[in-house]
């Protein structure tokens, strides 16, 4: 009994023994399997879950007006990336993911073999939500998707010009978007996470530099007058056939930027029809010479310097004038006029007259004071500074010209800025387009007070039954400025044929709030004066303005009451 117990009991163990050689055998050749035989396929799987890090987009900071609201917002969108020699491993599944991507499958085939020995390549940049589900539900092989922010303007052309855009990495390319980019694109950061094979990530490992998001931007800019001032300088280039246009409306008393438009326009919000030459904004970076818009400096100074009293009478019979070889004209002549006429009706050779007896270094104090000449200090992109020469190489020719408009260059954006002068007992006050604190810019002495209001009064009488733009009238609003009526220069000389028109105004005369500047180029409908073609724009766009702001009527009269009150409505 005892040596049958032995024999079962070493049978076992025989065995047990056979089993374990059996086991370790297996387990060698899993073994082997694993490390030779399929080494390569579980390297790749590894790589495909391995701890990656990647960048966590920063939000691009909103730009918006002064009262909130948004002019440039950043949305989330999903861009498709892939890794190429994964997808190429799947190349049966490129037929199906081409087509959602809307692709050509063979040109998509070839972009990934040409770059097949990289890890990461971008396949569509910011798709729209349903696109990108749909190539999520593909579950591709080496496709993933990857968050990103994508630029929206929501006004789009009307305020393309001022807030300017950016390119499909958000970087900003014109306007304020890339005036303050270093402020509003914040910080990418980064992270450590874990990706399945399909390039998904599974869950966050680690922060390693949180994203720091961009800071939001208040424009002075009023989105309301923005629209107003954009569509009637559209209608106006239009209706005239013209081949641009500029406005801008300031705040005289903050020199707050209330609105600035520019035709023609562009839309921000399709990158892939931008022309480049649309783009730019002509109220800051593009001058002319604004021909008798100057006037009410060549009057100032020379009151200023006492080159004529207040009262003078000015001979200017019979219309035109010689100097040295270059005659001046007026439109007709005017005869004896003061200095009131000279205004309201744009004589140029009473402006000649003012300025040959005017001292050159006087003259040339006045403009530089007024902003001529010189940047404005705004921080748009590509601002001017124009052109006014240093006054000892002024030809008795060109101080001549120089009192009626012509031989300096200047920016619709300056014009506005000087004449704010007017408004402000004489100190020209500091534009600015974005709402900051701390700004030290003081306002600019240009003239004396009583000069200031002297022109003011001179000025309104522009827009009266005698002047050259009675179209700049506002019902209920006492209104002044001056028009000019420009000939382009051309290689030759001056074109016969190519105006520029402007006007530039303010209101109310009896406490001015707001001055606007609009510049209409080459007009060729048949009409092409200032007051005829700017002054319309003018009066619509400020009638606006001083609604909204509720700026009290300053010229009540009878009719004057009954027409305000029937533009207005019914009272709320």
């Amino acid at each position: 009994m005892g040596a049958l117990k032995r024999q079962v009991s070493h049978w076992r163990l025989k065995v047990l023994a056979s089993g374990l050689l059996v086991m370790t055998a297996l387990l060698l050749l899993r073994a082997m399997d694993l490390q030779v035989l399929k080494q390569d396929f579980l390297q790749g799987q590894g790589e495909a879950r391995q701890v990656r890090t990647i960048v966590e987009p920063a939000y691009r900071g909103l730009i918006t007006d002064r009262n909130g609201e948004p002019l440039a917002i950043s949305g989330p969108v999903e861009t498709v990336w892939a890794h190429p020699g994964e997808l190429l491993a799947a190349v049966h599944r490129l037929p199906e993911l081409a087509r959602v991507l809307e692709m050509e499958a063979t040109v998509l085939r070839a972009r990934l073999e040409q770059r097949a020995n990289r890890e990461f390549i971008y396949l569509r940049r910011q798709l729209p939500p349903e696109q990108a589900q749909q190539v999520a539900a593909l579950e591709v092989p080496g496709v993933a998707l990857m968050r990103e922010f994508r630029r929206y303007y929501p006004h789009g052309e009307a305020s393309a010009h001022i807030v300017g855009f950016t390119d499909i990495d958000e970087q900003g390319q014109e306007g304020m978007e890339l005036a303050f980019d270093g402020w509003l694109a914040g910080r990418p950061g980064s992270k450590r996470v874990l990706r399945d094979r399909h390039g998904q990530k599974i869950r966050d490992v680690a922060s390693i530099l949180p994203a720091r998001d961009g800071n939001d931007l208040r424009l002075t800019i009023d989105q309301r007058l923005q629209y107003l001032a954009y569509r009637e300088l559209k209608a106006a280039v239009q209706s005239h056939n013209a081949i641009g246009g500029s406005a801008v409306l300031v705040d005289a008393r903050s020199g707050d930027i209330l609105a600035m438009v520019n035709q023609p326009g562009f839309n921000p919000n399709n990158r892939a029809q931008l022309d480049l030459s649309m783009t730019r904004n002509r109220v800051a970076t593009d001058t002319l010479e604004p021909g008798s818009v100057i006037k009410p400096f060549t009057v100032a100074v020379a009151l200023e310097t006492g080159t004529v009293s207040p009262d003078v009478q000015l001979d200017t019979a019979p219309g035109t004038m010689r100097v040295g070889r270059h005659t001046v004209r007026d439109i007709r002549n005017f005869g004896r006029i003061d200095l009131t006429t000279l205004i309201s009706r744009s004589s140029n050779v009473g402006s000649t007259q003012l300025a040959l007896e005017t001292p050159p270094a006087d003259f040339w104090r006045m403009l530089h004071q007024a902003g001529f000449g010189r940047s404005l200090g705004t921080g748009l992109p590509g601002e001017a500074g124009g052109v006014l020469r240093d006054f000892p190489t002024w030809r008795r020719v060109e101080l001549a010209t120089l009192g009626y408009g012509y031989g300096l260059s200047v920016t619709p954006l300056q014009l506005a800025a000087a004449y704010t002068a007017f408004a402000n007992d004489g100190y020209r006050v500091p534009l600015r387009l974005v709402e900051a604190a701390g700004d030290e810019r003081q306002p600019e002495p240009v003239m004396r007070a009583d000069t200031a209001h002297q022109l003011l009064a001179m000025m309104e009488h522009v827009t009266g039954p005698e002047g050259t733009a009675r179209q700049a009238r506002i019902h209920g609003y006492r209104v002044a400025g001056k028009t000019g009526t420009s000939r382009k220069a051309t290689a030759g000389g001056y074109a016969k044929d190519r105006y520029q028109s402007a006007f530039v105004g303010l209101a109310p005369v009896s406490n001015p709030r707001f001055v606007m500047a609009v510049v209409i180029d080459e007009p060729s409908a048949g009409v092409y004066y200032g007051g005829a073609v700017a002054a319309p724009v003018f009066a619509r766009v400020m009638e606006s303005a001083l609604r909204l702001f509720n700026e009290p009527p300053d010229n009540l009269g009878e009719h004057g009451l009954r027409m305000a009150l029937e533009r207005r409505g019914p009272a709320s």
